[in-house]
């Protein structure tokens, strides 16, 4: 199944910090995803600024119960960086999986 993952940063004031802290093994955990073929596609959401306040992952995972168990382990969810989580199933275009296979 896939599915769109919305991810929205908490607001208060250490908030970017805390994702600054967890970037590193966020971003480790997303390679492997994506060289599993878990994550398909992500990008950082940006307010008016270009500060980073969110993220938006495009992934393919079993069973909602897998995302979930992903999810227990996302260094995000782990460090209080993302406090509003939107999931949503979606079919991502067979041309876009062909540029997702290429890589």
């Amino acid at each position: 199944m896939q599915f769109f993952i919305t991810a929205y940063d908490a607001t208060d004031n250490g908030a970017l910090d805390r994702r600054l802290a967890a970037r590193d093994e966020h971003l480790k955990l997303t390679d492997k995803l994506f060289r599993e073929g878990k994550h398909l596609y992500a990008a950082a959401i940006l307010d008016d600024n270009e500060k980073m306040i969110g993220s938006v992952i495009i992934s393919e995972f079993a069973s909602r119960t897998e995302l979930d168990e992903y999810l227990k382990i996302e260094p995000y969810v782990k460090q209080n960086v993302w406090e509003k989580i939107d999931i949503k199933t979606c079919k991502v275009g067979p041309m876009f999986m062909e540029l997702y296979k290429k890589n």
